[in-house]
């Protein structure tokens, strides 16, 4: 079963079960699912509905933060919630040691040695880390750590 597949099979077990937090994650899921398809014009594969679902897993971390700054926490738990239905559709995240290796691996491949070569390290690292659902904003916080 495809992985889009498998978020309409359980949209419709949540809506039967009545789970109403899991019900709205993965219809907001699907909505993101069918504007993409529409977009492509054709079906998405399973590597397309992980980079959505990593692009949508962003989002909620970029609302949460705002939402702390405003401090509505009522809405930082609501997003928290999403990511975490969205993330059982992901891989397992990548460990901090495993992406601290692919980093410092990423660093003697290309040579660098200051924070101006941090997009070149970036890039490796993120090819290195492919498919094991790293977040960038925390590759980048060691790259820059790193280079320092």
């Amino acid at each position: 079963m495809s992985l889009s597949e498998q978020i309409v099979t359980d949209l419709t077990a949540s809506m039967k079960a009545q789970d109403a937090q899991r019900t709205s994650a993965l219809r907001m899921v699907k909505a993101a699912m069918m504007n993409r398809k529409i977009e492509k014009g054709s079906e998405l594969d399973d590597e397309e509905m992980q980079k959505l679902l990593r692009s949508l897993v962003k989002q909620r971390r970029d609302s949460i933060e705002q939402y702390e700054k405003a401090g509505r926490q009522e809405l930082v738990d609501k997003e928290q919630a999403e990511i975490a239905v969205i993330e059982t559709y992901l891989p397992q995240a990548a460990s901090a040691a495993e992406i601290e290796a692919a980093v410092t691996a990423a660093i003697a491949e290309t040579g660098a040695s200051s924070i101006k070569d941090m997009g070149k390290v970036m890039k490796a690292a993120q090819t290195a880390l492919a498919g094991k659902n790293a977040d960038g904003k925390s590759v980048a916080e060691i790259v820059k750590s790193k280079l320092a």
